[in-house]
């Protein structure tokens, strides 16, 4: 008598496991037959959005993805690679971890940690350094400040724990995240490029192994949960939120970066979404083989687990290893001394076909390639439309905005709001110091950088995006993200290279919310093509809304998150950018402009919600950066950093509380006091310098044709703008450095 795993399915099934009808009807078509329950849960966990990028894949190919220092294109590994030098090259990636973190944020948050590092290390690098964007609801609500303690905690107890330093990450609020919190969490890691790791698999008869940790229920289905709606009733899918033990993860990635020196791997990839379904599928359609895997011979926590259950579980800490035939002892050995499983569960095959068995029996067989982005995964060309809020947004009016009573108390009120405030509070639960590569203690800089060890050189690494600007408008906000990264960079004196993206969205079968993507997807391009950052690969992440009963799904704002690194040539010409010394002259490199659209101050001090972008000009922004790029490297400089949200205000404060210095500065007369102080228009970077190399200073500036301003100088702690006391110092970096701890430790409910 047949099982219920071996019997046919129906479409409601199919339905049920988040499959279109037509999609069963395509599954029958590939299989010349109905599938059993194993074999469709097969295909909706590959075919889901979080697998097969089924809704995204054709905006996804229109990026720019060739550049000078690639050595593998996005999709092609785990992780983009870069060459930096010395033989070495960059291994980095961002994903998202968002709809798990909505649910249970200390495992979803770690979970996610540890799931990017894997990524990073199955190429036989080692990680360096940590990077996360998150973005909450407002932070007064006590939901939010839930959310924040849990994903904040389960970052920091996993990094900490598997020893790798967090060098940058962003935090921000809106309303629109009130349900579905987003959690980015993104690698980077160095790797010989001669000991580089495919995720890959070929030669027929090559054993193949999984290692690591015990497989259990934990995450079945995790995929699937990834692309579907938060609703109220998400909670009843805490199964599907993985648990992560960030120990395991330190032995496997010892075990692999020693399993990388020897010549025993064919290729490995590990063990996230979709678990074993996904790494032997990928693996497989890569290389143009299959496999016969015994799903029996997998360890498992838990007895009497099902052919599905052990095929979908993302129990964490688990990677597939293809070895050569002969040097099954290397691997065995390895993971015996790390204490770790390896077991052989399957072989290589010809053809193309997957068999998973067990106890001798075949429970399912399918093609690798019909099941994987690329192959037979369904791609859909979904319908877009403009909403109605874009074009009332451009009808924005900055006369219609009266300016402060009173600017002092409105420059401090800015410098608290949660937006502006110092992230502190969440940084100092990450280790930043571990791994001895960290550069910037010597002061702050925008961006991280770690040092690459024996070469003078360092990478610098960020991760940036204003979702109110791509909000308001999709295209010109995403473009602003890449630039906006690749200003961090060069502020910290590194060349901008390459990026990475965590593309966060509403429900791609919403027109609008599509439009969204499809507008951020050519912003991107064209600040790519700019900036000559080409995309290594990232996730993409729709879904992210909130659904309540008898209401419409509300998405968050779009975030489509950029992760950037930048190679700093000489580390003795890297920058930091806090002030100095009284006395340092004070510049603005690029021009004020009357803009405050998409500001913190229009939107939350004003309270008005509908207005563009803020101003961009794409080439005069490649100019600001290549003109600081050459005073930093120059020597001319002491100090650099972007105006960004919070406008030139908070810059200030922001350069000055490090050594508890103010400034004295005079006003731009052609332009609103508030636009000159508060707007957010891009293209503008602060400079500091010893006023015994300002005659240099302006000399090379000069032959750039970029625009710049003596704004005023550095004092002892006052600050001073057009001979109006603004407070003092150390006042500033009370309000900046306290605030949103304040309001994370009050119990006040909005």
């Amino acid at each position: 008598m047949e099982t219920a795993e071996q019997q046919g399915t129906t479409v409601q099934q199919a339905k049920d496991l988040g499959l279109l009808e037509s999609e069963f009807e395509k599954i029958k078509e590939i299989l010349g037959r109905t599938p059993n329950f194993t074999e469709l849960s097969i295909f909706s966990i590959m075919w889901s959005e979080h697998c097969s990028y089924k809704n995204s894949i054709k905006w996804l190919k229109t990026l720019p993805k060739k550049g000078d220092h690639l050595l593998v294109e996005a999709g092609e590994e785990n992780a983009g690679l870069v060459d930096i030098g010395n033989g070495l090259a960059c291994a980095f990636k961002i994903e998202s971890h968002n709809h798990p973190s909505a649910i249970e944020p200390y495992q979803g948050a770690a979970t996610g940690v540890g799931g990017i590092n894997r990524d990073i290390f199955t190429m036989g690098a080692r990680p360096i350094a940590q990077l996360n964007s998150l973005r909450f609801g407002p932070i007064q609500n006590e939901h939010t400040k839930w959310l924040l303690r849990g994903v904040v905690k389960g970052i920091g107890d996993y990094g900490n724990a598997f020893g790798i330093p967090v060098l940058g990450g962003e935090v921000f609020f809106d309303e629109s995240y009130s349900t579905n919190p987003l959690v980015n969490a993104m690698s980077v890691g160095i790797v010989d490029v001669n000991k580089t790791i495919s995720a890959t698999s070929s030669g027929v008869g090559n054993p193949v192994y999984i290692v690591g940790s015990s497989t259990g229920k934990d995450g079945i289905n995790g995929a699937s949960f990834a692309s579907k709606d938060i609703t109220d009733e998400s909670a009843d899918d805490l199964p599907s939120v993985q648990v992560g033990d960030p120990f395991q993860e330190k032995l496997l990635l010892e075990a692999t970066l020693e399993l990388a020196e020897t010549d025993a791997v064919v290729g490995m990839q590990d063990m996230g979404a979709a678990g074993i379904t996904c790494s032997t599928s990928e693996m497989s359609a890569d290389g143009g083989f299959g496999m016969k895997i015994h799903l029996d011979k997998v360890p498992t926590r838990q007895e009497g687990m099902l052919p599905f259950e052990i095929l979908l579980s993302e129990s964490q800490e688990r990677m597939l290893v293809v070895v050569h035939k002969g040097k099954e002892q290397i691997v065995e050995d390895i993971f015996e001394k790390w204490d770790l499983n390896a077991v052989e569960i399957g072989e290589v095959t010809d053809g193309g076909q997957l068999e998973y068995f067990m106890n001798g029996e075949m429970v399912a067989t399918v093609p690798a390639h019909d099941l994987v982005l690329g192959g037979g995964a369904p791609v859909y060309d979904r319908e877009y439309r403009e909403p109605a809020y874009f074009a009332e947004n451009l009808k924005f009016d900055i006369d219609s905005v009266p300016e402060p009573d009173d600017y002092p108390a409105t420059a401090m009120k800015l410098i608290g709001l949660p937006n502006i405030a110092s992230k502190r509070w969440v940084y100092e639960q990450y280790d930043t110091m571990v791994g001895t590569r960290n550069i910037t203690t010597n002061g702050p800089s925008d961006a991280g950088i770690a040092m690459i060890k024996g070469s003078g050189k360092g990478i610098a690494m960020t991760v940036d995006c204003n979702a109110r600007y791509v909000h308001n408008d999709p295209k010109t906000g995403t473009s602003i993200a890449v630039a906006e990264a690749a200003r961090n960079i060069v502020c910290a004196g590194g060349e901008p290279s390459a990026i990475t993206n965590c593309l966060n969205f509403g429900n791609p079968y919403n027109p609008e919310a599509y439009w969204q993507f499809v507008m951020a997807i050519k912003g991107m391009s064209e600040a790519c093509e700019k900036f000559n950052t080409p995309v290594t690969g990232g996730n993409v992440s729709f879904y992210n809304q909130t659904v309540k009963e008898g209401s419409e799904a509300v998405p968050v704002f779009p975030t489509p998150t950029i992760g950037m690194i930048g190679l700093v040539n000489d580390l003795s010409q890297s920058m930091t950018l806090n002030f100095k010394t009284k006395g340092d002259l004070i510049f603005l490199i690029g021009e004020s402009v009357e803009d405050i659209s998409a500001s913190e101050y229009l939107h939350t001090i004003k309270g008005v919600k509908r207005s563009p972008a803020p101003h961009f000009d794409i080439d005069r922004e490649f100019q600001v950066q290549a003109a600081t790029l050459e005073m930093v490297k120059s020597g001319h400089v002491n100090a650099a950093h972007d105006i960004a949200d919070g406008g030139l205000f908070t810059c200030l404060v922001e350069m000055g509380i490090y050594a508890g210095l103010g400034f004295d500065i005079t006003a731009d007369a052609s332009v609103r006091l508030d636009s000159f102080l508060f707007g957010e228009g891009q293209s503008r970077i602060v400079v500091t310098l010893d006023p015994a190399k300002e005659d240099d200073f302006i000399e090379a500036m000069a032959k750039t044709k970029v625009p710049f301003t003596l704004l005023g100088h550095v004092t002892r702690g006052k600050m001073m703008i057009d001979d109006s006391h603004f407070g003092f110092i150390d006042d500033a970096s009370e309000i900046y450095s306290n605030s949103l701890e304040r309001i994370i430790d009050s119990s006040v409910s909005s």
